[in-house]
């Protein structure tokens, strides 16, 4: 499954490599609301939870349905500002139903949930969908939909207020470094497109980006078969040192492409042995299993909803499910009545140096 952003006729120049202070602080803010997701910053969000006023928790917590699933692609900007104010600026300008819109698109299984060119502010079909949307990933994300439905200009100051004291409580430290890693990056990409085409600039970017052999089309592996066309804007990409290892894409109809790839940064692994390197393929033959996976990779869900996306009988589900938890591969936690399954990234991650580092030794 993959995304294409169709590039043919676009002027030399339009596809961009540049920094964002914004995006850098929603990947960072994704960290901070599933930790799970990236290891290696654990110890950094639970210090920032640790330091922040009791008020700011609350309000990133409320507000979270803004960048945990899925980010809200405003949030993602493809006109780069020097500054986060410079980019919350550009934000502020986009009018109500741009944003509430952008705000109450969700990733939900394998499919982004949107409203057809709907106003959830305007038309109470979209209204409804988005509530029951947001209802299903929880309370918070529920009473923030409404909030934001109800009054639209008083929350969009609220995050604002938010995004700016999160600079002030974490992110202006954190980037102070993380720019300089960006800075890095961002020259061996710069350098390698002049130098030796976007294909080269592609390849560095990740396996998951590639060029299509008539050099018409950028091919983004995702969880969703979808398309779209660079226009205007062109197309940005944007590295991230705290985004690690996602891959995010900016697609929706009315806004231009944008791809915030991970800056690399391998890390050894801890020693795995063959036996649970055999498991966990085993547990990943089976294209069922596969899909699972990527759904999950969204956020946890659980066997009624992962059965509803995929048109699969629960029983089937279940199975699948336990045999990719025997291998390791998943965690299931118990909320309330329900058992919500989690993708462990972390050893997921690691399968391709596990299955090198077994066989070498």
């Amino acid at each position: 499954m993959t995304l294409r952003i169709d590039i043919g006729g676009l002027p030399s120049g339009r596809v961009r490599f540049a920094a964002s202070p914004l995006a850098e602080l929603t990947a960072m803010l994704h960290v901070l609301a599933e930790p799970g997701h990236h290891p290696r910053f654990a110890g950094w969000a639970a210090d920032v939870w640790a330091g922040l006023r009791p008020e700011l928790a609350e309000r990133l917590r409320e507000a979270e349905f803004l960048w945990r699933s899925s980010q809200a692609d405003f949030l993602i900007p493809a006109r780069p500002r020097a500054t986060l104010a410079e980019e919350l600026d550009d934000v502020d300008r986009l009018d109500d139903e741009t944003y509430v819109t952008a705000a109450l698109v969700t990733t939900c299984g394998s499919n982004r949930v949107h409203f057809a060119g709907s106003s959830p502010l305007s038309d109470p079909i979209a209204r409804e969908r988005a509530l029951d949307v947001a209802q299903a990933r929880g309370g918070l994300q529920e009473a923030f939909a409404e909030r934001l439905l109800a009054d639209p200009v008083g929350v969009r100051a609220r995050v604002r207020r938010t995004l700016e004291e999160c600079a002030e409580a974490f992110f202006d430290d954190a980037w102070a470094g993380a720019s300089v890693q960006l800075a890095t990056d961002l020259r061996l990409k710069n350098d390698l497109l002049r130098r030796q085409g976007l294909e080269a600039a592609l390849a560095s970017v990740s396996g998951a980006v590639t060029l299509a052999p008539d050099g018409d089309t950028i091919v983004v592996d995702k969880v969703q078969d979808k398309a779209t066309a660079a226009r205007g804007a062109g197309v940005t990409f944007i590295p991230s040192v705290y985004g690690r290892p996602h891959l995010v894409a900016v697609h929706a109809p009315g806004w231009h492409p944008v791809v915030q790839y991970p800056v690399a940064e391998p890390t050894p692994a801890e020693p795995v042995s063959l036996e649970t390197v055999t498991l966990r393929l085993e547990a990943l033959a089976h294209p069922v299993r596969l899909r699972l996976l990527r759904t999950l990779a969204r956020g946890p869900h659980t066997t009624s909803e992962l059965a509803h996306f995929w048109e699969l009988s629960r029983p089937e589900i279940s199975r699948h499910l336990a045999v990719l938890r025997r291998a390791g591969l998943l965690t299931a936690r118990r909320h309330g009545r329900y058992v919500r399954y989690t993708l462990n990234l972390p050893d997921l991650t690691a399968l391709g140096g596990d299955l090198l580092a077994a066989v070498l030794r």
